[in-house]
């Protein structure tokens, strides 16, 4: 007879893979506001590591609303500010950034920051979407860069992110990635942009920590058995999403062989049997601390294996997640 914890994880599997696949056939679409030097296209192609928009130095502004779309599911939306786009379009426009998971609207540092256009601008925005990010580009060459965020921040009352941001040389562009995915993540688009980053280590991390506090939250209900399902879950979460971001295919058998052995190696046979038939009295065999390490070593193992183009096998595995438990626990 299959054991409660079998039944757990092939439900959880199911439910799991069924939802993160359904995500990942939504659309991300990205509005941009801000003039030709601000430094819109150049951004998106370094955080996306291709030539996804068309870029210009030539001076001048564009009245034209330009729509261009990255691989299958990301789209963008590109206007210099509802003001400069011709009147037969500003009802369209508006129906973009109302529709837009994520509006950047761009400043250039090294200009005339935040003038009052752009400040009507932002405003007008902030009516018809809250998922605003204001990207502070080219700070590079811009002088006193914390006294220009201090500025904007006080002129727009603390009440938007401002990313100072280098989209020439690459500086703070994982802090943009990094906001950009905290928006998608309320809207179950996180996986969809980190599909299409040009780095996805960072984001990856990001999943394992987050995936570790969860198992460490859920290790810590004292109640006998009560911590295996939701630490499963999490696991299965975490395994199916690194697999979909590194495209690489994770089967129900495959992901239920490598988190028992996962699991039987650090706190043994006899511990895991106990627990995976949720014996009354047991008590819980996985503690918070153990239940968040366990987490965040599987997944920096498989996120290691998958970046290293090497099989995921049980043996590999194993080999990497005591190695990162390891380095864990010295570190404390």
């Amino acid at each position: 007879m299959a054991s409660k914890f079998d039944a757990a994880f092939n439900q959880t599997f199911n439910e799991q893979m069924e939802s993160i696949n359904r995500s990942l056939e939504e659309d991300v679409l990205f509005a941009l506001i801000g003039d030709i030097n601000t430094g819109k296209s150049t951004t998106i192609n370094a955080l996306f590591g291709a030539d996804v928009a068309p870029t210009s130095g030539l001076p001048g502004k564009t009245v034209e609303i330009k729509k261009y779309a990255y691989k299958e599911h990301i789209q963008f939306v590109d206007t210099p500010g509802l003001n400069d786009v011709v009147q037969t379009h500003s009802q369209e426009t508006i129906t973009f950034y109302k529709d837009a998971d994520v509006v950047l609207f761009f400043l250039n540092a090294a200009g005339t920051v935040l003038s009052k256009t752009e400040a009507k601008e932002l405003e007008k925005l902030a009516t018809i979407n809250k998922d605003i990010l204001i990207v502070l580009n080219k700070v590079d060459i811009a002088d006193d860069v914390p006294s220009l965020l201090h500025y904007i921040q006080e002129k727009t009352s603390y009440r938007f992110k401002v990313i100072p941001l280098s989209s020439k040389t690459g500086f703070n562009l994982g802090e943009l990635e990094d906001q950009i995915g905290d928006i998608l993540q309320k809207k179950n688009k996180e996986l969809q942009f980190a599909k299409a980053l040009k780095d996805k280590s960072r984001i990856a991390n990001k999943w394992i920590n987050r995936s570790s506090l969860a198992a460490a939250s859920a290790g810590a209900i004292p109640v006998p058995g009560s911590d295996i399902v939701p630490i499963t879950a999490v696991q299965v979460g975490l395994m199916i999403k690194l697999a979909k971001l590194y495209e690489k295919t994770i089967t129900k058998d495959r992901a239920k062989e490598l988190i028992v052995t996962n699991l039987v190696s650090n706190i043994g046979r006899t511990a895991f049997r106990q627990l995976s038939k949720f014996v009354p009295g047991w008590g819980s065999a996985i503690s918070a601390g153990v239940a968040g390490t366990l987490t965040w070593s599987l997944g920096k193992g498989i996120k290691k294996i998958y970046e290293q183009g090497l099989d995921l096998n049980v043996e590999t595995l194993v080999h990497y997640t005591k190695k990162f438990k390891a380095e864990r626990e010295n570190a404390k």
